[in-house]
């Protein structure tokens, strides 16, 4: 099963959810130091499984709104139940990495 967390699941409704596609960056290919400007210039924590790369820009500039790096999860209402229990009582992502990982 394959596709949009998203279409599966629906935008969390606690969450103000910016995503790549409705920014209008989708299918852009672009670099990943671009996303996580994009992401502090608003503000806003991101989300994603591209972890390596993601985790190496924090540890060379860790100035943003927040990293939460997940592993690929097909279960998306499962990974999702995580990411909130995860983020529950944190007051503020900025400069923070989370990490979100798939149970075994």
């Amino acid at each position: 099963m394959r596709g949009n967390p998203q279409s599966k699941i629906g935008k969390p409704k606690w969450y103000d959810v910016l995503t790549s596609q409705d920014a209008g960056n989708a299918g852009q290919a672009l670099p990943d130091e671009v996303v996580l400007r994009f992401a502090t210039d608003q503000g806003r924590a991101l989300l994603t499984i591209n972890r390596k790369h993601f985790l190496k820009l924090h540890r060379a500039s860790p100035s943003h709104a927040g990293l939460i790096l997940c592993t690929l999860d097909l279960d998306f209402a499962g990974q999702a139940a995580r990411i909130h229990a995860a983020l529950t009582g944190l007051a503020d992502l900025a400069g923070q990495v989370v990490r979100i990982n798939r149970p075994a």
